[in-house]
């Protein structure tokens, strides 16, 4: 099998952003205060979160959800903004269903830079329509995927963790 080269030289000021100091401001935050949605790319906004086109999108389409508010990590939301963020999620991907008729999504989050944040300071949804013979911005080799640990241990460590975090919330289950 050779090797096929897709090139993507939008993605360039996209990195070279990151690189920069101007990736210290929160496009979460200063581009919603803006109210120019319209220039700023923002499609939707609800009482607590926002719907905004990815400025360097992986895919035509990629959409991104985000709260007003500066947090993190999802864990870190209020009740209500995580389910307004799910709602505009849902919203995102019927929008593209109507517009685009994708074939498929990915859609994730990225917490933390170790899981590839490019804004880590501030937490948001991607919503990326995808089509059979995309180009995939996941990276594939040989069909071979590395897991680090057997499924019995990670069971077990996640099932204990669990069992705290219920606790902690004053929920009861059975073991």
């Amino acid at each position: 099998m050779s090797l096929r080269r897709l090139w993507a030289v939008w993605r360039m000021p996209y990195i070279k952003l990151l690189a920069s100091e101007g990736s210290k401001e929160c496009i979460f935050c200063t581009l919603p205060a803006a109210k120019n949605d319209k220039e700023n790319l923002i499609l939707y906004r609800s009482e607590l979160c926002f719907i905004i086109l990815n400025k360097y999108p992986y895919n035509p389409g990629h959409l991104m959800v985000a709260p007003y508010r500066h947090v993190a990590s999802l864990d870190e939301l209020s009740d209500e903004e995580a389910m307004d963020l799910w709602i505009l999620v849902k919203l995102a991907m019927l929008t593209l269903r109507r517009a685009m008729s994708p074939e498929g999504f990915n859609v994730g989050a990225n917490i933390g830079k170790a899981a590839g944040a490019g804004f880590e300071g501030h937490v948001h949804v991607h919503i990326v329509p995808r089509w059979n013979g995309d180009t995939n911005f996941m990276p594939v080799i040989s069909n071979t995927k590395v897991v680090s640990d057997a499924l019995r241990n990670t069971y077990e460590e996640l099932r204990e963790a669990l069992q705290e975090v219920l606790r902690d919330m004053g929920i009861r289950r059975p073991s």
